[in-house]
């Protein structure tokens, strides 16, 4: 069974930093789990859950705009963790922030229980 368990969030002031961690087991380490993509998402009370960051297995990675150059996602395959290091926070980042792993090839996907990001001075 997959699970994903992320960790790091909280309150931050604006122009703060958080890093949030998603530790994935269920799924071999190394080569197999670099077939799977993992990404971060975020959903802010009354709105739809967005896509905040995405790293394929090979280091790849895409960011939508409103977090570019703030946020930075990297993987480590052999440890099966993603990081979501954010700089710069501002209000509007204020969500629950999902860790997903997905291989589109097999219709897997996987979400974590969401993690609070709080940004408010």
């Amino acid at each position: 069974q997959v699970q994903l368990v992320e960790s790091g969030g909280g309150l931050v002031q604006p122009g703060g930093s958080l890093r949030l961690s998603c530790a994935a087991s269920g799924i071999a380490s190394g080569v197999v789990f670099s077939f799977y993509d993992m990404g971060w998402h975020r959903q802010a009370p009354g709105k739809q859950r967005e896509v905040v960051a995405v790293i394929t297995g090979g280091h790849i990675t895409n960011y939508t705009d409103s977090v570019k150059g703030r946020f930075t996602i990297s993987r480590d395959n052999l440890r099966r963790t993603a990081l979501l290091q954010m700089n710069n926070l501002k209000p509007e980042d204020t969500a629950v922030y999902y860790c997903n792993v997905r291989r589109t090839s097999l219709r897997a996907d996987y979400w974590g229980q969401g993690t609070q990001v709080t940004v408010s001075s």
